[in-house]
C-alpha cells in the first residue's frame, strides 16, 4: 500500500472543507431568500427564524473559511448550488429539511474524510457543525409536519408575528462606534 504524502493528506482535507463551504453558501443565500419571502408574506415568526438558521450558516462558512486559510487553502466563494426562488410557504421546509438531510450525509462522510488524513481539528469542526446542521433539520422537519398535518390553520396562527430576531452582531460599523449612513 503506498504511503499517501503529508501534503496529499492536506490538499484532500482542503478538498472538503471547501465543498462545506459552497454548501453553507447556498444555505445562506437560499434561506435568506425564504427569510425575505416569508416576511414578505407576513409569516414574521417563520421569516425570523429563518433568519437566524441563515446567521447559524454564515458562521459555519466562515469556520471552515478560517480553517482553509490556517492550512494553507484558499476558501471558495462559490455556492455549490443556484438559489430556489419563489417558493411557496408549503416548499420552503420540505426542500430545506432534504437540504439539511444531504448536508448531514455529506458532512459525515467528509469527518471521515479529515480523520482518514489525520487532521482531527478539521474532523471537530466537523462535529461540532453537523450538531448544529441536525438542529436546522429537526426545525424544518417538524414546521413541514405542521404545515402537511395543519395547513392554512397553523399559517393562520403565524401570519402577522413580528420578525425581528432580537439582538444581532452589529457588524463592522457597530464595533467601529460608528453610525450607518453617519461621518467617519
Amino acid at each position: 500500500m503506498a504511503k499517501t504524502s503529508r501534503e496529499t493528506m492536506r490538499k484532500n482535507v482542503i478538498e472538503v472543507l471547501n465543498k462545506a463551504r459552497a454548501m453553507e453558501l447556498h444555505a445562506i443565500h437560499q434561506y435568506m431568500n425564504q427569510h425575505y419571502n416569508l416576511d414578505n408574506a407576513d409569516y414574521g415568526e417563520l421569516a425570523a427564524k429563518m433568519k437566524l438558521i441563515a446567521i447559524d450558516e454564515m458562521r459555519h462558512a466562515e469556520a471552515f473559511a478560517e480553517r482553509i486559510k490556517e492550512i494553507g487553502g484558499e476558501p471558495t466563494t462559490e455556492p455549490a448550488a443556484q438559489t430556489v426562488k419563489a417558493q411557496p410557504v408549503e416548499a420552503i421546509y420540505p426542500f430545506d429539511a432534504d437540504l439539511e438531510d444531504d448536508t448531514l450525509a455529506q458532512y459525515n462522510a467528509f469527518l471521515k474524510i479529515c480523520q482518514e488524513n489525520g487532521d482531527a481539528i478539521s474532523a471537530k469542526l466537523f462535529e461540532t457543525i453537523i450538531d448544529e446542521e441536525q438542529i436546522h433539520f429537526n426545525y424544518f422537519d417538524n414546521v413541514g409536519g405542521h404545515l402537511k398535518k395543519l395547513g392554512a390553520a397553523f399559517l393562520a396562527r403565524i401570519a402577522g408575528t413580528p420578525a425581528e430576531v432580537g439582538a444581532v452582531n452589529p457588524g463592522f460599523v457597530g464595533t467601529q462606534g460608528g453610525e450607518p449612513g453617519g461621518a467617519a
